[in-house]
Order: C-alpha cells, then sequence, then structure tokens
C-alpha cells in the first residue's frame, strides 16, 4: 500500500486558481464519492483551507492513484489538466509523509508557525472518517500527524508569537491607516476566523467595529462577547459606506458579496476618501475589480506575504527546531509502519512456502506409492530445506529492509512476486493499539 499526496498551495498556485478548488458542504460529499467509485483508491481526505488544497490517499499502484487524484482535481475545479498541472505538486511515500506532517506543524504555511492549521487538519480527517473514506493507514498516519502538530507546538516556541492570517491583516490595518482608535471598521463574517480578526482589531486598538453575518443572531452573540457592534447583512451597503476599514472573511461559495456593479459607486461617492479592504477569504469575497476606484486599497489573502512581521526572525528560529521533531517523529513512523508491512508479508510467504511443500509432497507420495518410515521422513525433510533455503534470503532482506525504513517497498515487491494475499488481522491490532496510544 502507498500513501500519496497530491495538491497545490500558496508557494505555487496564486489566489485566482486555488479558489477554483476550494471545497466545503456538499462538494466534499461529492469528492469523496467520486474518489471512492475509483478502483485506484483504497482510502482517502480532503484538506481545503484558505492556502491550500490537498488530496492524501492511499492505493496500490502509484500510476493510478496519481490519476485518481487529478481526476479528482479535474472534476472539483472544472479546469483542464493543462491548466492546473503547472501548479500540482505530487508526492509519494515517506515525502507524502513528511508533508503531511510539516503541514500540521505550520511549517509550509503562509504565516509560518500558524497554530489554526492543526485544528483544519483535525475537521478534514474527522470529515473523511464521517464519510467512511478512510482506511487503516490513513487512519494511524493522521492520529500520528497529529501527535507531531501538538509536539511541535508543546516542545517549540514557534507559536508563543502571535500568528495567523488575522493578525497579518489588524498589522496590515495598522501600516496602512496608522491609529485605528479613530477608524469606523466593517468584518464581514462571524465565524472562527471573523472571530479572530475582531480580537485582532481590539488588540490594535480599534474602538469602533461593526460585525456583519448572514445569520444575525450568530453576529449578535459574537457582537456581545467583544463589546462591538452587529448589523444586519441587509444594511452591508450603508455601513460600507461609512467604513474606513472592510475585513472580509466568509464562505460564500465562490460569489462576491462586495460586487463591483453596487459597491462601486458607494466607492465614489466617497469622493476620494481612502477606504482599504481586506480580503482573507479562499474563494474570495470582494470583487477585485473594486480596487480600480481612485481611494480604494484592496488586499487579498496572497498580496499579505508582503506584510511586514516582527515576529517572523524568532520563528524561523524555532521553526529549526520544529523540523528536527518533525524528522524525528517520520523516521519513528516509517520505521513502525515498515515493521507493519514485513511482518505480515513475512507470515504470509512462509505460509505460502508451506502450502507448496504440502502440495508437491502429496504429489509425490502418490507417484511412488506406499513409502516407509524412514522413507517419509527422508522425503519430508528434503522438502522442508528446500522451501526453507528458497525463502531464507527474501525473508532476511526484508527484515533488514525494515530496519532501513526501506520496509514498505521490498515487502510491496515481495507480495507481487509471491502473489501473495497478506491478511489484515495483525496490522488491525497494531494499528488500534497505536492508536490508543496517540490519544
Amino acid at each position: 500500500m502507498y500513501v500519496l499526496a497530491a495538491g497545490l498551495n500558496h508557494r505555487k498556485a496564486p489566489i485566482e486558481i486555488r479558489e477554483r478548488f476550494s471545497v466545503f458542504g456538499s462538494d466534499l460529499e461529492r469528492g469523496y464519492t467520486f474518489l471512492a467509485e475509483n478502483d485506484a483508491v483504497e482510502g482517502a481526505v480532503i484538506l481545503s483551507t484558505c492556502n491550500r488544497m490537498e488530496v492524501y490517499i492511499t492505493t496500490k499502484d502509484i500510476k493510478q492513484g496519481f490519476a485518481a487524484q487529478m481526476g479528482y482535481f479535474q472534476k472539483s475545479s472544472q479546469l483542464s489538466i493543462g491548466d492546473f498541472q503547472p501548479y500540482i505538486y505530487q508526492l509519494s511515500c515517506d515525502e507524502a509523509m513528511l508533508h503531511l506532517f510539516r503541514v500540521i506543524s505550520g511549517l509550509d504555511s503562509m504565516i509560518l508557525g500558524e497554530a489554526q492549521i492543526l485544528k483544519q487538519v483535525k475537521e478534514a480527517y474527522q470529515t473523511a472518517v464521517d464519510y467512511n473514506a478512510t482506511d487503516s493507514v490513513l487512519n494511524i498516519l493522521f492520529h500520528k500527524a497529529m501527535f507531531v502538530g501538538k509536539r511541535v507546538h508543546t516542545d517549540t516556541n514557534i507559536d508563543r508569537y502571535p500568528t495567523s492570517i488575522s493578525h497579518a491583516a489588524a498589522d496590515l490595518a495598522v501600516q496602512e491607516l496608522g491609529n485605528l482608535a479613530d477608524k469606523r471598521v466593517l468584518v464581514i463574517g462571524a465565524g472562527e476566523i471573523g472571530e479572530i480578526t475582531v480580537q485582532c482589531l481590539l488588540q490594535h486598538g480599534a474602538k469602533s467595529v461593526a460585525l456583519a453575518n448572514r445569520t444575525f443572531e450568530r453576529a449578535r452573540r459574537m457582537a456581545d462577547k467583544y463589546n462591538v457592534r452587529a448589523v444586519n447583512f441587509g444594511d452591508l451597503p450603508e455601513e460600507f459606506s461609512g467604513a474606513d476599514l472592510v475585513i472580509s472573511c466568509t464562505d460564500t461559495g465562490g460569489r462576491y458579496i462586495l460586487k463591483r456593479e453596487i459597491y462601486g459607486h458607494l466607492l465614489e461617492r466617497r469622493m476620494g476618501g481612502k477606504m482599504l479592504m481586506i480580503d482573507i477569504s479562499v474563494p474570495r469575497n470582494i470583487d477585485p475589480e473594486l480596487a480600480d476606484i481612485p481611494g480604494s486599497c484592496l488586499f487579498d489573502i496572497d498580496r499579505l506575504r508582503d506584510v511586514v512581521d516582527d515576529n517572523h526572525a524568532e520563528r524561523v528560529r524555532e521553526a529549526f527546531e520544529a523540523e528536527k521533531i518533525v524528522k524525528e517523529e517520520l523516521n519513528k513512523f516509517i520505521a513502525w509502519l515498515d515493521g507493519m508491512y514485513v511482518i505480515p508479508v513475512i507470515t504470509a510467504l512462509k505460509s505460502h512456502g508451506e502450502e507448496i511443500k504440502k502440495r508437491e509432497l502429496k504429489k509425490a507420495y502418490n507417484k511412488l506409492g506406499k513409502l516407509n518410515e524412514r522413507e517419509q521422513n527422508i522425503l519430508n525433510t528434503l522438502a522442508h530445506s528446500i522451501v526453507n533455503q528458497l525463502l531464507h534470503d527474501p525473508i532476511v532482506i526484508l527484515k533488514e529492509m525494515a530496519d532501513k525504513q526501506q520496509g514498505h517497498y521490498y515487502a510491496e515487491i515481495v507480495k507481487k512476486m509471491f502473489s501473495l494475499s497478506v491478511m489484515s488481522g495483525e496490522w488491525e491490532s497494531n494499528k488500534h493499539a497505536e492508536v490508543r496510544h496517540q490519544r
């Protein structure tokens, strides 16, 4: 069995591409259905965040597995493979597992060391479990990944310094507008990111904050919690007109909330009065054409990379320690995983040899007729010796390769060479023990 990871992220794919791949709600259900119908896919987990879209699968054939992932990307984005292939990365086996460990530890994030990704990976895995999409390998892999992510944030200071997209947006607002105490702020979205954004703005001195959400009751509860003002979604145009800063962070299913044909006129009426708009959603909430109107300044999530981060140097230093932890835990996991692959294969190989021995001895007895006890012992010893000698080297090499963390590669080769049917009982019992340990 092979673990494959394929996806695209903020490093190679611009937001215009990434937002075509974002999936939520019913999109996830359709995605898991599509993957489950592919014979090459044994298990799957879909991870979709603002800055990445990744699909992790297990497969018995790497080529077919990668083809299944590409087929999913094509279907979900409605793009031709040629349109998105330059942005896609495809990783197999050790590289795929290392990538997941780095992602969940915040080492592959736009904002280095951000802790929100740990929760996002947990939620993505749980969703896959809810859709019955995972298998034994992915279950133990993602539990191990969650352990690694927790250890990185516990054993290093990488998250001692506040860091998130919301923090970056608030920092940007201060850089562009100066003191926020006398600025009118509108936040669109009362989800988790919206709440963090409100917290960051208040920490940066904002006094007048309006919070809008499609469900007003949710906005009201959050507004009461932070002593800000909740507004109805229908009042957005009026609130927008009077704002100095607008930060949007809600899921709209790919539709703009602030459209050029409506909000463009409101901006023009401000007669050049500066408005800063920050869109930290993927897909985007704010029509990029609004940036063309005099007095407006629009940043999307990709442009936040340019924000000065006073704590970046400290997190880079901590990231070196985090990388050590990730590699240490990866080596432990691969060694354990190799053993789980090798042991059942060795057992199956011995059983295969025993079946051949019994079958051929039976044929020999039928041809030779009645034999005395001494002759039977000689024949049995001969057959036993031949089988043991033939299987000795493959078994020794499998054990050696397991110690060198290459066991799963050689296990797959031996399985194919001898057409072995490996029982999963031992794997399953070890899997459950490891899951309990990680919890």
